[in-house]
């Protein structure tokens, strides 16, 4: 997809197809929010550039991201009364970089589950609550030791 194509890239003239309204935009980012949505003020936090995945931000997009987020957060928490905002970032839907910012109320239409599978609720000793999935058990130890250390060799060397 090139961004002559892209759905996103149209800014502001796709807004109404995707049945959501601006809010604020600097030289990088555009927030929007969404009409259509089970919880008041969710939102979609994008790079005016075309690119797909987060690992592809450079230069001045990558060093305003963090504060972007955290201006767009703070500002859909105190607009909406919410406990917290939830960030989630998919890769496999429109393919432009969007990262979804969904304001969370005790009682609402969101849930922290991001496991697929029957849900298990297991509250640790040190106060921590474990989520996990009957359907899909952890992985060995080892491979995820092994990932781990495969990460660490690509980021620090070593």
């Amino acid at each position: 997809m090139t961004a002559d194509s892209c759905l996103l890239c149209r800014g502001a003239a796709a807004d109404d197809e995707l049945e959501r309204i601006e809010v604020w935009q600097d030289a990088h980012w555009r927030l929007t929010v969404s009409l259509s949505s089970e919880v008041a003020g969710f939102a979609y936090l994008e790079p005016k550039r075309h690119i797909r995945y987060l690992h592809e931000l450079d230069g001045a997009e990558a060093a305003t991201f963090g504060p972007a987020i955290a201006r767009c957060m703070a500002a859909l928490k105190d607009a909406t009364g919410a406990e917290l905002v939830y960030v989630y970032v998919f890769g496999d839907g429109i393919p432009h970089l969007h990262v979804h910012l969904a304001p969370h109320r005790a009682g609402d239409a969101l849930n922290d589950q991001m496991i697929r599978g029957e849900i298990v609720e297991e509250k640790l000793p040190n106060g921590m609550t474990r989520f996990f999935s009957t359907d899909f058990p952890a992985l060995p130890r080892r491979d995820l030791e092994d990932a781990a250390d495969r990460v660490r060799s690509l980021l620090i060397g070593g």
